[in-house]
C-alpha cells in the first residue's frame, strides 16, 4: 500500500506539436539573453492565436518574468489559451481561480479547470487529481481510502474529490498556549508530502535571509539550507489547497500569505536561532511595517521524518519538536502589533538523512492592495492596452532596464 501512488502514474501526454516559429525564435532570444526580443516574438505568436505562445507570454506577464509585469493581461492570455484548448494554460488557470483572482470563480472552478488540463493530457494535472482523489484522511502508512481507478475518465475522478474535506482544519493540539504554538498531526497526506518534495527538488537554491537594515536578501552563515519559492506561476492547485487549509486553521485570508516555500536541509545544514517578525529595535522599523506589514504567524508542514535530530527548537519555551510526516504547526510571532520574543526559534540540522519542510509566512495585512476583481479574460480594449504597454517596453530602453529586462540588440 505504501507505494500505491507511485503505481498510479499519469498516462503519457499526447505527442507534442512542434513549436511555432515565433516560439522557437523566443527560445533562441532567451538563450542569448535578449529577453525583450523573446517577449516580442511571443507577443507576435499570441496575436496569431498560437496557444503555446499565449501560454508562455501569459505566464511571464503574470509575475514579470523577464518581461513587464502585467498580471491582468497575463491572466487574460492564460484564459484565452485555455479556451482554445491549451492543457498547461488550463492548469495555470486552475491556480488563478483557486486563489480568487477572478470574480465569480473559486476553488470549485479551479478544480474544473484542473480536470480540463488532465483531459488534455497535462501530466502534472493528472498526478494532482490522483493525489486529491485519495483524500486528506490517508494515514501516515499510506493506508487511506483507495482512489477510484482513473483510466481515461479524469472528469469522473475529479468530480469525486471532496474539496470541503481538503479545506477543513484537522484536529489540533496545543504545544503552547501562550504564545500559541498549535500542532495539526494530520494536516497533509503522505502523497501530498511527496508531491511537494518532488516539485521542490529541482528548484532548490541557497536559502537567503532578509536584512531589514539594508532591505536586501543575502546569504548568511546563520542559514545554510536550500529553499524553493513558488510564486503564482510556479505553484499549482495542490499548493493552493494547502494554503487554503492553513487559512482555515488560522482564520486569516489567503491574500495575507506570502509565496509558499519548501525548505531542504542536508546533514550539517541549519538555520540558527532567529525571529520571524520584524525586529522592533531596527531604525527602519516604522517604515518597514508601513510598507510591508509584519509577519504575525509562521506555518510549517513537516514533509518527512526519516532522520534523527532536525527539531524545530524554541529555547525560551523549552520546546524541541521534531514533528512527523504530514504534521502542520503554526506559531504566533506578533500579536496586535507587539512582537513576542519568546518565539525565538531555530531549525536544527538533521542526522542520518535530509529534512524537508513547507514554510508559510503570514502578514498582518494584504500583501497587495485589494482591487475590485474582474472576470478573467481579454476584451478588445484590454488587448489594445496590452499591446501598447508592450510596445512602450520594446521601444524605451529606460523602461526595460528599470524592469530588470536586459537590453540586448
Amino acid at each position: 500500500m505504501a507505494n500505491r501512488y507511485e503505481m498510479a502514474t499519469p498516462e503519457p501526454p499526447p505527442s507534442p506539436r512542434s513549436p511555432s516559429s515565433d516560439v522557437e525564435r523566443a527560445e533562441q532570444c532567451d538563450a542569448a539573453g535578449a529577453h525583450a526580443d523573446a517577449v516580442g516574438h511571443l507577443a507576435a505568436g499570441a496575436r496569431k492565436h498560437d496557444v503555446e505562445a499565449m501560454t508562455r507570454l501569459g505566464k511571464r506577464l503574470l509575475v514579470g518574468d523577464r518581461s513587464p509585469c502585467l498580471p491582468k493581461d497575463g491572466a487574460g492570455l492564460i484564459a484565452e489559451a485555455s479556451a482554445r484548448g491549451g492543457a498547461e494554460a488550463a492548469a495555470v488557470l486552475a491556480v488563478l481561480y483557486a486563489v480568487g483572482a477572478s470574480r465569480g470563480h473559486g476553488v470549485q472552478a479551479g478544480l474544473q479547470s484542473l480536470i480540463a488540463a488532465a483531459e488534455r493530457g497535462w501530466p502534472a494535472a493528472q498526478a494532482q487529481l490522483n493525489v486529491l482523489a485519495a483524500g486528506p484522511s490517508e494515514d501516515a502508512t499510506g493506508n487511506g481510502p483507495s482512489p477510484p481507478s482513473p483510466g481515461n475518465d479524469w472528469r469522473a475522478l475529479g468530480q469525486a474529490i471532496d474539496l470541503a474535506a481538503w479545506q477543513a482544519p484537522p484536529a489540533a493540539t496545543d504545544l503552547s498556549g501562550n504564545p500559541l504554538v498549535r500542532s495539526y498531526p494530520k494536516f497533509a497526506s503522505p502523497a501530498m508530502c511527496r508531491w511537494f518534495i518532488d516539485n521542490a527538488r529541482g528548484r532548490l537554491s541557497r536559502a537567503l535571509v532578509y536584512e531589514a537594515i539594508s532591505r536586501e536578501v543575502m546569504a548568511k552563515p546563520t542559514r545554510t539550507n536550500t529553499a524553493a519559492v513558488f510564486n503564482l506561476v510556479a505553484t499549482d492547485f495542490l499548493f493552493v489547497l494547502a494554503q487554503l487549509r492553513m487559512s482555515a486553521c488560522l482564520g486569516v485570508p489567503l491574500r495575507q500569505f506570502e509565496a509558499v516555500t519548501v525548505l531542504h536541509y542536508d546533514e550539517g545544514e541549519e538555520i540558527t536561532e532567529h525571529y520571524d517578525f520584524v525586529d522592533p529595535n531596527l531604525p527602519s522599523y516604522a517604515q518597514e511595517i508601513a510598507e510591508q506589514g509584519d509577519r504575525i504567524v509562521t506555518f510549517l508542514v513537516y514533509l518527512n521524518d526519516d532522520y534523527q535530530g532536525g527539531e524545530t527548537a524554541f529555547p525560551r519555551l523549552d520546546i524541541s519538536h521534531k514533528g512527523s510526516r504530514g504534521e502542520g504547526i503554526f506559531f504566533v510571532n506578533s500579536d496586535h502589533g507587539r512582537a513576542d520574543t519568546r518565539t525565538l526559534h531555530a531549525g536544527r540540522t538533521p542526522v542520518g538523512g535530509e529534512k524537508w519542510r513547507v514554510s508559510q509566512f503570514v502578514r498582518d495585512r494584504a500583501l497587495l492592495k485589494q482591487r475590485r476583481r474582474a472576470t478573467i479574460g481579454i476584451s478588445p480594449c484590454r488587448v489594445r492596452g496590452m499591446w501598447y504597454a508592450l510596445h512602450r517596453y520594446f521601444t524605451n530602453p529606460g523602461l526595460l532596464q528599470a524592469s530588470g529586462v536586459p537590453v540586448v540588440r
